[in-house]
């Protein structure tokens, strides 16, 4: 399947009320041979018509670059402001614009771009895919060529939950929460349980690999890949425990941001078993096992039962969504916190602990409004391994 090596983007957003209820539209095309190849619009909610111009820039190049990430690229638009500021004529001195115009020149530095202003009814196409998002209040990612590489992503609302089944009066913003299991140790390798109470191993150099290429694949959320609509990680929570940390680092490392720890999201406590494989603890320990499996209430020896446990989860999934209320947060955890958020995502009951494989270095994606409304995305996605 050909990639296309020289691509146009005509791009535009508009506000309806300056700030007001905004949309961006963005319009690939092949300028080999005049084909649009792929239509974007976004749905934005509240914003200035300058902001929706970046956005549109902004889902235009990730677009393209997603198609082939070594196109030489044309930009069209109407809006001179950002044509000028891109090309480096005028200087950039509001700080939202500072800071998609970084976002911009992220995307295009090392690239081939060129800047054009076109007057405005040459961008109707651009302009009608900004209006069809504040129209519907949603998004679109439709691809127009047969022989595109890259998927339709439809059926997705930036703002609100997508499902048109979904309870409506959702009020608070919506927080992307990308859930990622610490890499292998050499307990799990060696299939030891391992909680919160026992030995406190790193990750075995397996397990550095494979967070490694978790951290790539978080890298592209928002940017390229199979959740680009979704918004690029600006925060890092992670676990206290060793193994959490260190694949939180390699993940901080791969995007620049910092980690901040919540003692939360600690695994479970498993007491007295931790360390043994579960053959060992169904030998040693057969009474308290058999009514340990698939109970709310009971624990194990010194360790934690579902519903203490959840409780604390429940509470640090809270104090997340309240602290980064509107972002996307990378949460790096264990598989009981993982299963927990799941669970509130799901609004399940207790088996939502036990039902879900989560493996070492998956990645699970749910998008929380509160405790209004949820979205499950993804879970234990592991294509990147």
């Amino acid at each position: 399947m050909k990639k296309p090596s020289n691509l146009i983007i005509e791009a535009d957003g508009g506000s309806r009320g300056n700030p007001g209820l905004a949309g961006s539209g963005a319009c690939l095309i092949d300028a080999d041979s005049g084909e649009v190849i792929l239509e974007i619009s976004k749905f934005i909610g509240v914003a200035t018509n300058n902001v929706a111009e970046y956005i549109a820039l902004v889902s235009g190049l990730e677009g393209a670059y997603g198609l082939n990430p070594d196109a030489r690229i044309l930009v069209r638009m109407d809006s001179k402001l950002v044509i000028e500021q891109m090309a480096g004529r005028w200087k950039i001195k509001h700080p939202d614009m500072q800071q998609l115009g970084a976002r911009v020149q992220k995307l295009v530095a090392g690239k081939q771009v060129r800047w054009q202003w076109i007057p405005r009814e040459e961008n109707s196409r651009a302009d009608a895919l900004a209006n069809k998002a504040m129209d519907e209040q949603g998004d679109a990612f439709v691809t127009v060529a047969a022989d595109s590489p890259r998927s339709p992503v439809v059926e997705f609302n930036q703002t609100l939950p997508s499902s048109v089944r979904a309870p409506g009066g959702v009020t608070e913003p919506v927080t992307t929460l990308v859930l990622i299991r610490h890499g292998r140790t050499h307990l799990t390798e060696s299939k030891r349980i391992s909680g919160s109470g026992g030995e406190n191993p790193g990750l075995s150099d397996l397990g550095r690999e494979d967070a490694h290429k978790a951290a790539k694949a978080a890298a592209e959320i928002g940017n390229s890949g199979p959740w680009a609509h979704l918004s690029p990680i600006s925060a890092i929570v992670s676990s206290p425990i060793q193994r959490t940390l260190d694949t939180a680092r390699i993940l901080a490392n791969e995007l620049g941001l910092g980690v901040e720890d919540n003692s939360g999201i600690a695994e479970i406590s498993f007491g007295d078993w931790d360390g043994h494989t579960n053959a060992e603890v169904m030998s040693e320990w057969p009474e308290q096992f058999a009514q340990w499996q698939g109970s709310w209430t009971a624990s194990p020896p010194n360790g934690e039962s579902l519903s203490s446990f959840d409780e604390r989860v429940q509470f640090a999934r809270r104090s997340i969504l309240s602290e980064h209320a509107g972002k996307t947060v990378a949460v790096v955890s264990h598989v009981m916190p993982i299963r927990g958020f799941l669970k509130a995502g799901m609004d399940a009951g207790a088996a939502g602990y036990w039902r879900p494989q989560i493996s070492p270095c998956s990645i699970s994606i749910i998008r929380f409004w509160g405790d209004q409304a949820a979205e499950v995305i993804t879970m234990n996605s592991t294509a990147h391994l």
